[in-house]
Formats: C-alpha cells, structure tokens, sequence
C-alpha cells in the first residue's frame, strides 16, 4: 500500500512541508508518523523560524484517515493506536516552538479539518470546503474537537458534526474563524503566503515563541485529552453499526 510522502524545502527561515498521497492526500498512520517526526524536527532547528504546512496538487487538501486502514482494525488496541496519530500530529503543532501557517488549497474532511484547526494561521482558497463525516460511520470526531472547538466554537463544531454529510463552504469556514483569508485561487493563496512567512521570518524568534504559548494557553493537559478520545474512537470503529458502514463503502 502506498504510505504517501513528505518533502521540506527551507529558504530563508521558512520551511516548506507538503505531505501528500494519491487518495485524495489521506493520512494513513505511517504518513501521519513521518509528518509529526519531521514536525518536531523543524521545531529544533535555529535555522527555521516559520513552518508552512500544506498537501500536493490542486485539488483535495485532505480526505482525512485512511479508509483501508479503518476498515482493517480489529481490536480496541489497533483502533486506539491509529487514531493516536491524530492526536500526536495536533500535539506537535501545538507545541512547535514555530508558527505553522496552513494552506488549503481543496476539500478536508475529518482528520484534515483537524490537521488544518491546529495550524497557527490558516489561508485557504475558494474550493476548500470543509466537512466532518465521522458520525456518519459512527465514530465521531472525538480527537480532533479539541482543535477545531478551539478555533471555531463548541457551536460551529456541533453544526458540523450533526450535518456530518454537507459541505461547509470556504466562506463559511473564514467565518468562524477556522480560515484567516480566503482567496479565489492557489497562485493568489501562495503569494499571500510567502509574503506572510517571509514578514514573519524577519521578526524576534523569541517574541514568536512566546505568543505561541500565548495561543495555546489552556491546552496543557492535551496529552492526556486526546488520548483518551483516541482511545473512545478505537473502541467505535469496532462497532457493528461502523463496521456494516465501512464495508459498504468498500464494496
């Protein structure tokens, strides 16, 4: 199976990571490894000041967990693992000593919604709507909620959860603050970017380091939340009601 690929390119205190997979640039648990590895590694370099985080290609952000994966966890122990990479991937941006700037130039759905929540600052374009599907199967977006609660509210998180089948639009998501900007197209999406991440570059990496803590304050026992919701997501995926949903997808 392929586990997709991450590449960084750093120039001038910027460092660039592009994940990617041809499903749709999913995350199976070996890509989500090498991206929370690679993470906390830029977070150690002096030469990086600000991470840039974005997928491959022009079409899908990110289509959240790897569905050949789901539908092969047989036990409480698996399930709590696979979602663990989840929860480590937020946990790494969350306490990167660098400000990681999202961009999302398609769709996200699930994961990807939280891969994109936990960013510091997120610039996205015209076609990159949002929705979470898990209750639909009967999961449930338990690990990621924390992320997204946190930039959007507990009531926008509820709407999406509930309309786990509808699109959310690119306009609506900068409404609730899960966008910053929003632009008509990639190319415009990336100069912003660069001019952003190159302005950021020039400033005090103290003075960045420490409103980062400011921006997380409050999130110090995420360790331990999130791995319980890994935990309460492992045991779902076993559920005859997500099993059955599962393998109609498949078939």
């Amino acid at each position: 199976m392929d586990t997709g690929s991450v590449h960084t390119e750093i120039v001038a205190k910027v460092a660039t990571l592009t994940f990617f997979h041809p499903a749709s640039n999913s995350l199976p648990s070996n890509l989500l490894k090498k991206m929370t590895e690679e993470l906390i590694s830029l977070g150690q370099k002096e030469e990086v000041q600000v991470i840039v985080l974005k997928s491959g290609g022009a079409k899908a952000f990110c289509a959240g967990a790897s569905f050949e994966e789901l539908i092969a966890v047989d036990s409480k122990e698996k399930g709590t693992h696979f979602f663990m990479g989840f929860a480590d991937m937020i946990n790494a941006i969350r306490t990167c000593t660098k400000v990681v700037i999202g961009l999302v130039q398609g769709k996200a759905v699930g994961g990807g919604v939280g891969l994109l929540s936990a960013c510091d600052y997120c610039l996205a374009t015209e076609q990159g709507a949002v929705k979470l599907s898990e209750l639909f199967i009967g999961i449930g977006a338990f690990v990621i909620e924390p992320a997204v609660t946190r930039k959007v509210g507990k009531s926008a998180f509820s709407t999406l959860t509930l309309e786990a089948t509808e699109w959310h639009s690119a306009a609506w998501a900068l409404d609730k603050g899960l966008f910053s900007k929003v632009f008509p197209n990639i190319e415009e999406m990336q100069a912003a970017a660069e001019k952003m991440s190159t302005a950021l570059a020039s400033y005090s990496p103290e003075a960045l380091f420490e409103m980062k803590k400011v921006f997380w304050e409050g999130t110090e026992h995420w360790d331990t939340l999130l791995a319980e919701r890994a935990a309460i997501s492992g045991k779902l995926v076993l559920s005859k009601f997500t099993k059955e949903i599962l393998q109609k997808f498949k078939k």
